[in-house]
């Protein structure tokens, strides 16, 4: 899984489970022994408490209105999956313990402790860190970028790679762009029977989608002046054999 490629600045633990938190369509939640699914039914608020929207009928609610002080301890789960279709797209899952109670129509979650998987391992987030942090400002159009920058430009893509080490394209069989915050762009790197992750970092933290583009464009610019990596050109040639 580890390639060579440093990385520099990246999101915090606790910035990264905002941002996942934040860009989540959908959760699971584990109450009372009883575990549903959720799509579209959850809002967060500034302080990273979850509001969730179930239907009458729910076993959350029986859960919620039948426990002591109606307050049931729960797991709230999140998945946030690679928006461009890649090898193992859940690029990182994030579990919310804590407890509910009723607020006005809704349930009201407020966390108690938070883990944080990623591919490098899993971490407990400081809950006063968790509380104080704020989502990337990229976290709500990362799909899309990354998406139009899979689908629309595969060439910058390919470009980009200029920037990566040979080493670490050694046997590559496809590049795709896997993740992108206000630090850097993230690059999967697929092979025949494995896979690793090469970071870009930008020049400057991007809090824009606008300065987003300047920072790509920089991005791109050096890889035209880079050379083209000889695996790569290995693998053409092969391939046009």
């Amino acid at each position: 899984m580890g390639d060579t490629q440093d990385w520099t600045a990246a999101p915090s633990a606790a910035e990264r489970a905002r941002s996942v938190l934040a860009a989540a369509w959908s959760c699971a939640v584990t109450a009372d022994g009883a575990r549903e699914e959720y799509v579209g039914a959850h809002s967060v608020s500034d302080e990273g408490e979850v509001r969730l929207t179930v239907p009458d009928d729910s076993a959350l609610i029986g859960a919620v209105l039948g426990a002591p002080r109606q307050e049931p301890s729960a797991v709230l789960e999140f998945a946030d999956v690679a928006p461009v279709p890649v090898r193992n797209r859940v690029r990182a899952r994030l579990w919310l313990s804590g407890r509910f109670e009723p607020a006005d129509g809704s349930l009201l979650f407020r966390p108690s402790r938070i883990l944080l998987r990623q591919s490098e391992g899993a971490v407990v987030v400081d809950l006063d860190e968790f509380t104080a942090a704020r989502p990337d400002p990229l976290a709500h159009a990362e799909s899309g970028l990354l998406t139009h920058l899979a689908d629309a430009h595969p060439d910058a893509v390919e470009r980009l790679t200029r920037l990566v080490r040979p080493e670490s394209l050694h046997a590559a069989t496809r590049v795709a762009p896997l993740a992108v915050d206000r630090h850097g762009l993230t690059l999967r790197i697929e092979r025949t029977r494995a896979h690793g992750d090469v970071r870009l970092p930008f020049h400057a933290p991007a809090d824009g989608v606008a300065e987003l583009t300047e920072r790509m464009h920089v991005l791109l610019a050096q890889a035209s002046a880079a050379g083209c990596p000889r695996a790569l050109q290995r693998q053409r040639a092969d391939g046009d054999g």
